[in-house]
């Protein structure tokens, strides 16, 4: 939708591309084609905080969410410039140490703004050995959501103890994967 579409899902607009996710949802939901008990989400890395962030900024709208490698802690790994990429993704997300950034940033940040409300349920994994999101970003954002949670809801967390940010490496352990999330998927939304 070109450059300008963009530049308005990034640093300090950030934040349209959760509203913008949230508003596709709720037209999915308007035309007929799901209902809220029905509707899940996936994303991974990144598509993790996607998805994260919605789930925290409209709970009520999602029957399951499933996390892959998610970068949910935005502003605690956003600050650490010894983490790799993370320099690189100023240019996306903003650099913490500026304030006004920091407080944008809080804003949104799926760990930062779980409170006690009713989730969906969830699914996250990680590998152990994951350059990019480390291993403890979904395991604190479970431990939390646990604690803060309303309800019955499953809060799942897998490690793959061998896996880095793409996920297994062996040549059919990806499938395994693929049917942890599909059973999840199948268990929580009946």
């Amino acid at each position: 939708m070109g450059y300008d579409w963009y530049e308005q899902g990034r640093l300090l607009n950030k934040r349209n591309s959760f509203t913008d996710f949230i508003a596709c949802a709720e037209e999915l939901i308007r035309q007929g084609f799901t209902s809220s008990e029905k509707l899940a989400i996936s994303g991974s890395s990144a598509g993790g905080l996607l998805v994260g962030a919605c789930m925290t900024m409209r709970p009520d709208l999602f029957r399951a969410v499933v996390c892959k490698v998610p970068f949910l802690d935005a502003v605690t790994s956003m600050s650490d410039p010894s983490i790799p990429l993370v320099t690189l993704e100023y240019d996306q997300w903003g650099d913490p140490a500026d304030k006004e950034v920091f407080d944008y940033m809080l804003s949104y940040s799926p760990y930062d703004n779980i409170k006690a409300f009713r989730y969906p349920h969830i699914l996250l994994t990680t590998g152990f050995n994951d350059p990019r999101v480390a291993y403890w970003e979904p395991a604190k954002f479970a431990a939390r959501l646990r604690r803060l949670k309303l309800g019955d809801s499953l809060v799942l967390l897998q490690t793959d103890f061998n896996a880095g940010h793409g996920g297994a490496t062996g040549r059919y352990d990806y499938l395994k994967e693929y049917v942890l999330e599909y059973a999840f998927l199948i268990d929580v939304l009946g």
